[in-house]
């Protein structure tokens, strides 16, 4: 209790003084990213490749909180795999959940029923240590001002247009829909959610109507950095096939073994996070300045109708975006 007023008089944990460039990172995502204040209830959900991690988020925390439990729930095979009911019905009892998980819980009707009940939730697939320590730490008042500024944009827009020096050349309509991610890192109200490390406005494209070639130079979710650029073929909203040049990549087993739907164009994203880099971890990859992810399956959580068991996120780095013919960003920097 000493220790928790010393925190708190002082603010040494926001200056982070006395503790180590880590567990500044991870009293930021208490403090500022979910606001979390000593009465309220928190849950630390993880799974076996986890633990370590998450039980270093349950010793911050208690600095913030007076009660932070952790729930393991088994090891997931996908992005997008629901968790055990028994789970789901726990993780409804707090005020603020933390997924410490190495696969997606964000796009789950476990994670929907939760915001919806108004628990507050930081969404960390696949986090590390390194990238808590290199991404979480940053100017959020200008990140705010990116997102607003492009969410506005998107909002209005009617189509969207990419492309890129590897031959990207693709299009949507967005006519409708609207921009998401424009809380910009900050979960500090009832039902706010989102991705940490944040720094993306994103938005699902219409069903349907998506159409062209992307081609995925910097990592695709689940399977890490591409090594060599993968060329991904769209007609009438779906994926028809994926290539590398030789062979079909891995990827077209796993989205054989959901079904149609897995092929569904979800999301466009477009990174923000000034200090994130492309590594392998979509979780931080999609989030880089400079960057755009092209999604595939689920996106009924943020507008769209698709609702399956699978969402996989696909980077492209350096692209021209046109919002209604009109060029936003140029090779990665916004205009």
């Amino acid at each position: 209790m000493a220790l928790k007023r010393m925190a708190r008089d002082t603010g040494y944990i926001r200056k982070g003084s006395l503790l180590s460039k880590l567990d500044k990172a991870i009293s930021i995502v208490y403090s500022k990213n979910l606001g979390v204040k000593q009465q309220e209830s928190v849950v630390i959900v993880y799974d076996v490749r986890k633990e370590r991690l998450a039980k270093r988020f349950k010793k911050i925390g208690l600095l913030f909180s007076d009660s932070v439990e952790l729930l393991k729930i088994p090891l997931a095979k996908v992005n997008g795999q629901e968790p055990p009911l028994k789970a789901s019905k726990e993780m409804k009892k707090y005020k603020v959940a933390l997924f410490i998980t190495s696969f997606s819980l964000s796009h789950t009707k476990a994670r929907r029923d939760m915001t919806k009940k108004g628990i507050r939730i930081a969404s960390m697939p696949m986090i590390t240590g390194d990238i808590l320590k290199r991404s979480i730490d940053i100017d959020y008042k200008r990140l705010k001002q990116d997102t607003l500024k492009l969410g506005k944009k998107l909002d209005k827009a009617k189509t969207v247009r990419i492309k890129t020096s590897f031959g990207t050349d693709f299009g949507f309509s967005v006519k409708g829909r609207k921009a998401h991610g424009l809380k910009a890192g900050i979960f500090d109200k009832k039902g706010y959610w989102g991705n940490l490390p944040e720094g993306e406005a994103f938005i699902a494209p219409v069903e349907g109507t998506a159409s062209g070639v992307f081609v995925v130079d910097g990592s695709i979710a689940g399977f890490g950095k591409t090594g060599h650029p993968l060329i991904f073929f769209v007609e009438n909203g779906f994926l028809k096939k994926v290539t590398d040049g030789k062979k079909p990549p891995q990827i077209e087993k796993v989205l054989d073994k959901v079904g149609r739907k897995a092929r569904n164009i979800a999301e466009l994203g477009i990174g923000l996070n000034r200090k994130a880099k492309v590594t392998g971890i979509v979780l931080e990859d999609e989030k880089v300045y400079g960057t755009c992810h092209i999604a595939l399956g689920n996106n009924i959580g943020f507008g769209g109708t698709v609702n399956v068991p699978l969402h996989i996120d696909c980077v492209i780095t350096r692209p021209d975006i046109y919002f209604d013919k009109k060029l936003v960003m140029k090779k990665g920097k916004l205009l």
